[in-house]
């Protein structure tokens, strides 16, 4: 399991004989850097920045096409127009996320124990359309801006339940928590890369996780900027969304 912290080995430097460049220092004591937290320093403020300022202007311009949707979903069915999901966040925290309701209230998946498929009944009319276009993660805004749990950026939130070919994720894919090491996002490198939507196979998620961990090794504000440009054209193409 990859943890959001950095691990040192304590080197004995009268015994070991590496370079100066294998060590760093914690006061006069050399260590080797076994293991870094991915986001550090002033990267954090950076990407608390990009996310509250870029994530406010966001909310403030969805607003209007945020109202038409809970129009359309409660003149559709009876009850709330948000549904809150648990998920895993950063370090494996559970976290609420916000989403437009796209289910009939009595047949609402909250810990995803299945996965939506196509022509899924259990999904509105009004439902399906947003879920097509990931209207549904609108209010996820609301994460990032208010509660701070979600980034706009970043490997995506995982229902606590959800599962690849009858397996849960952790147990599909080696290492799989590793993802955890920075919060989740809205829209990751996955999702542009057509690695979205239904899971119904190990491969499915395996691909999606490995995309997951090359973004965070490759993190940067340029990166997050490019992944959030080439969004709006991998949604408009993808077809595995239902």
């Amino acid at each position: 399991m990859g943890a959001p912290v950095d691990i040192r080995l304590a080197a004995h430097a009268n015994k070991l004989r590496f370079r100066p460049r294998a060590y760093s220092y914690i006061g006069n004591v050399p260590v080797f850097d076994v293991h870094d937290k991915p986001i550090t320093d002033w990267d954090v403020v950076m990407k608390w920045l990009f996310d509250k300022i870029v994530g406010s202007a966001m909310l403030v311009a969805a607003a209007p096409l945020m109202l038409m949707t809970a129009i359309a979903i409660k003149l559709e069915s009876r009850g709330p127009v948000h549904f809150k999901q648990k998920r895993y966040g950063f370090n494996n925290e559970l976290i609420e996320v916000y989403k437009f309701r796209s289910m009939h209230v009595d047949q609402c998946d909250a810990t995803a124990s299945k996965l939506v498929q196509k022509d899924d009944p259990r999904v509105t009319k009004v439902g399906a359309i947003i879920r097509k276009l990931s209207l549904d993660e609108l209010p996820q805004l609301i994460n990032v801006v208010f509660k701070g749990n979600l980034s706009l950026v970043g490997p995506r939130p995982h229902a606590i339940h959800a599962k690849a070919a009858n397996r849960l994720y952790d147990e599909a894919v080696d290492g799989y928590f590793a993802r955890h090491r920075v919060k989740p996002g809205i829209t990751g490198w996955a999702q542009v890369n057509g690695w979205r939507g239904e899971t119904d196979t190990q491969e499915k998620i395996q691909r999606r996780v490995e995309h997951d961990l090359y973004y965070i090794e490759n993190w940067s504000v340029l990166f997050d900027l490019y992944i959030m440009a080439k969004t709006p054209l991998a949604l408009a193409k993808h077809e595995n969304a239902y």
